[in-house]
């Protein structure tokens, strides 16, 4: 049997190498400050972000960014106003990863790696002084009368200050378990149940025929029993449901929510009914004999209109020039009201992100530090926050792993 090593006491230790976790590790500004990791390098589930291209934050203003956090966005004012969207592209751009701006203002580096934003996160920690232990998986924490030491299978990690970085349980095979919950609860907190949050959701029928399809510039409303939510923007059929971003943004409103709901897709929301009555009849003038389900090509996707025909109540067979002014309303108003029977989501396998996590009640919003237990700090994902895709998680991640990092430098001593 191996004897652990027991190593001197650090000022700092840091459980997670992460976003949160590096940003923290960078800015502190303290010595004696101790990464610690499961996996084998930093920044696993950073790596996989934005299909591999890091959207890494939103460009947009403070008040705006707090409009996208669905789950306590009051609770993040000051870490966000305190490093904001801006600073994150500042701060890239200072260690040579310059950034650029797309669609819904997600913001990725211009070279479209995810690495470089890792390494350049990274360096800038080991710059710092920071030490990294990565496949040092803490399996215990306890609380000592001057700080806490930390357990791994190999080592003890005493120290005077320790953040929690964990992440949540989204993308388990990046190291997100949900660790950080159970030290949370251990240490006396409550813990807000997870879900799975920015994850597909599962349609009762078989939509498997238009697995692939994506539909662009789409209105996209999830109705429940309660409450109605609605995103504009692009939607993916899966085999099993639905996807993309629209998707995924309702999920965040709706994870929480009992199912079964009802998704309500507008196929063609610049035209009003009139307009699109007007659209389809001039559609079928052009091809008066066809049949009407071989006459919606110009409308339509080819892989879709099966189903709008069935929610419409028209004979698919039927030639066009039968139709009559209420069954060519009847089928607008299915183009425009296509539903489905949402009966779940998806996994923590296949979520973007958590919500739920440790109680924000529990914690300094200005500081990320414990109400409970003095000199332990929370930041990122394990927190019960998150907000809608688009980089906002990950500047929740950046900013509250900066404000934690900025609290434990305000009253540091050399050892």
């Amino acid at each position: 049997m191996t004897t652990p090593e027991i190593r001197k006491k650090e000022r700092v230790v840091i459980i997670g190498a992460g976003a949160a976790g590096l940003m923290a590790a960078g800015s502190i500004q303290c010595s004696a400050v101790t990464v610690l990791d499961g996996n084998e390098k930093a920044g696993k589930k950073i790596y996989i972000t934005g299909k591999g291209r890091c959207n890494v934050t939103n460009d947009c203003t403070p008040a705006e960014f707090l409009n996208s956090v669905v789950t306590n966005p009051k609770f993040l004012y000051s870490c966000i106003y305190g490093f904001t969207p801006q600073d994150t592209k500042e701060l890239l751009l200072s260690l040579g990863v310059p950034t650029k701006t797309e669609r819904g203002n997600r913001v990725f580096p211009v070279s479209d790696k995810s690495s470089d934003v890792i390494k350049a996160l990274y360096c800038r920690a080991k710059k710092n002084g920071v030490e990294f232990r990565f496949n040092e998986k803490a399996t215990h924490i306890k609380i000592e009368p001057c700080g806490f030491r930390v357990y791994t299978e190999r080592n003890e990690y005493p120290c005077e200050k320790l953040l929690l970085a964990t992440g949540g349980k989204s993308y388990p095979a990046t190291g997100s378990t949900g660790d950080g919950y159970s030290f949370a609860e251990r240490l006396g907190h409550s813990v807000i149940k997870p879900a799975p949050s920015l994850v597909p959701l599962l349609i009762k029928r078989d939509v498997s025929p238009l697995a692939g399809l994506t539909l662009k510039n789409v209105r996209v409303k999830v109705e429940t029993q309660k409450k109605s939510f609605e995103q504009f923007g692009e939607l993916l059929f899966t085999h099993k449901g639905v996807s993309g971003p629209t998707v995924l943004s309702l999920s965040a409103y709706i994870n929480r929510l009992n199912f079964p709901a009802k998704l309500i897709i507008d196929l063609k929301p610049a035209l009003d009914c009139e307009t699109l009555d007007r659209r389809i009849l001039k559609d079928f003038s052009e091809v008066p004999n066809k049949q009407l389900k071989n006459a919606l090509g110009k409308l339509l996707p080819c892989a879709i209109i099966p189903y709008v025909i069935e929610q419409s109540g028209l004979n698919a067979d039927k030639k066009v020039n039968e139709i009559n002014k209420e069954e060519r309303q009847a089928f607008a108003y299915a183009v425009k009201n296509l539903s489905f029977d949402i009966t779940g989501a998806e996994s923590f396998e296949c979520a973007v992100i958590t919500a739920g996590g440790v109680s924000v009640k529990e914690i300094e919003p200005k500081t990320m530090e414990s109400k409970i237990v003095k000199n332990l700090f929370f930041a990122g994902e394990v927190i019960d926050v998150d907000a809608l895709t688009g980089g906002y998680n990950l500047q929740i991640a950046f900013s509250t792993g900066f404000a934690a990092a900025k609290a434990m430098s305000a009253d540091s001593i050399d050892i």
